[in-house]
Order: structure tokens, then C-alpha cells, then sequence
């Protein structure tokens, strides 16, 4: 068994599909009509096979209410790896990504968490 697909919550499909495609860096791999909303799911580029992000809406009332207080608690939804997360994080402060946590030293692990305009706090880790 293994993870095929993983979800978040978004406020609104299309801004978070333009964000995580123009400035995170993902590809899209599907983009399909489902009832009002769709299906969307983007990949890693150098692991167009992998694990798929699916950009959920955040339309039923117990969705809305999650993803509000988990940003509201300074929580992230999601952990990325990152192989150099300095570069990272200045690449994607140039595009005008907010920060609320800078790359940090936590053991033997480094992480960032930043906010991705669609309602979600995003870590990044490099270890």
C-alpha cells in the first residue's frame, strides 16, 4: 500500500492552482470537471509519478471550520521537502511569498513555514 493521493483545503481552486503551479513550482496532472468544482491534482516535477497534491474545496461548513482555526493556530496543513531551503526561501520570497516562520534550526532538521494565499500555513523541511 502505498500514499497515491493527498489533499488541502483551498478557498479558491483556481488562485491556489495558479500558486502552487506559478510560484511553488508543481505541474498539474489532472484537471478534471467534478459537480460545481474539479478535480485538480499537481505533482512534483522531478516526480511526475509520485504522491498527487489534490487542491480540495473548502465548500462544506466542517472544512471551512478546519482550515480557519488550523491557520488561525499557526498550524501547517502540509510538509514539503526541500533540498536547499535558503534558496528556497529567498526564490519564493522574490515571488512575493509571506513567511511566518524564516528557515529555522530544529535538530537535525531545518524548516520554513509560509503562508500560501488560499487559506493554509505550508512547512517546508530540509534535512
Amino acid at each position: 500500500m502505498k500514499i497515491i493521493v493527498t489533499s488541502i483545503f483551498v478557498q479558491d481552486q483556481d488562485k491556489a492552482l495558479a500558486f502552487y503551479s506559478n510560484v511553488l513550482g508543481f505541474v498539474k496532472k489532472q484537471d478534471v470537471p467534478a459537480g460545481e468544482f474539479r478535480w485538480i491534482t499537481l505533482v512534483s516535477p522531478d516526480d511526475q509519478r509520485g504522491t498527487e497534491l489534490l487542491l480540495e474545496p473548502n465548500n462544506h461548513p466542517a472544512a471551512k471550520e478546519y482550515q480557519e482555526k488550523l491557520f488561525a493556530d499557526g498550524i501547517p496543513v502540509t510538509m514539503f521537502g526541500i533540498a536547499g531551503i535558503h534558496e528556497e526561501y529567498e526564490r519564493l520570497v522574490n515571488k512575493g511569498v509571506t513567511f511566518t516562520m524564516e528557515p529555522t534550526v530544529m535538530g537535525d532538521i531545518t524548516i520554513a513555514v509560509f503562508d500560501d494565499t488560499c487559506g493554509n500555513l505550508i512547512q517546508m523541511m530540509e534535512q
